[in-house]
């Protein structure tokens, strides 16, 4: 009965896994808007997680909103309602597409009650992770020159039954003329699965 209790202990929950997911999506996007040069350097801390030195971002109203939509995300996560969540950024004087980073989600298993848990190490999975965010990092060395003024948005795309939350509201996918598309590394919790990728606009 103790050997039951100190696995059932170590396992990653579903609601951990959603955690685990909404944590790098934190990560990953501050990375994003440092490295792209969407707000300016000074506005960023280093902050250590997975190995790394991350720039994250100390704008109040970045991070209630990134806070705010996260955690709206976890609740999808843990529903199995979302199929991919995008980045998009956008010109702000002729509101074009420039980029758009897609974070696809994949379910493994088919337990649908709450009660799915992952064996696989705390450990493995933030190192599959330190590797995306490197990537992310690199990307900069081939990714065009953003040289106007740029926002941000994000998109969460659905299951159509889900219920928005009335500051929601439906949105047309953001499609990027002369796309180029980059595949990143894949992590994987052993409940939910994210490929991550990058679509900019081929300026040649």
């Amino acid at each position: 009965m103790a050997g039951v209790s100190v696995k059932n202990k170590s396992a990653i929950t579903l609601k951990g896994s959603a955690d685990i997911v909404c944590e790098y999506l934190d990560f990953g996007i501050n990375s994003i808007l440092f490295q792209r040069g969407i707000y300016p350097p000074e506005d960023f801390k280093p902050v250590e997680n997975y190995g790394l030195t991350i720039l994250m971002s100390q704008d109040s109203k970045i991070k209630e909103f990134l806070k705010v939509t996260l955690d709206q995300l976890n609740g999808w996560l843990v529903d199995r309602a979302v199929k991919k969540i995008a980045l998009v950024i956008s010109n702000v004087r002729t509101l074009d597409v420039m980029e758009r980073w897609d974070f696809n989600v994949e379910y493994e298993g088919d337990t649908t009650d709450g009660a799915q848990t992952s064996e696989k190490p705390l450990k493995q999975i933030k190192n599959e992770i330190r590797d995306v965010l490197k990537q992310i990092a690199s990307s900069v060395a081939y990714l065009p020159l953003l040289d106007c003024l740029c926002s941000f948005d994000i998109q969460i795309y659905t299951n159509d039954n889900v219920k928005l939350p009335t500051e929601w509201a439906d949105t047309e996918p953001a499609h990027i003329k002369n796309a180029q598309c980059v595949k990143m590394r894949t992590f994987n919790t052993q409940i939910h699965k994210l490929e991550t990728m990058v679509t900019y606009k081929n300026e040649e």
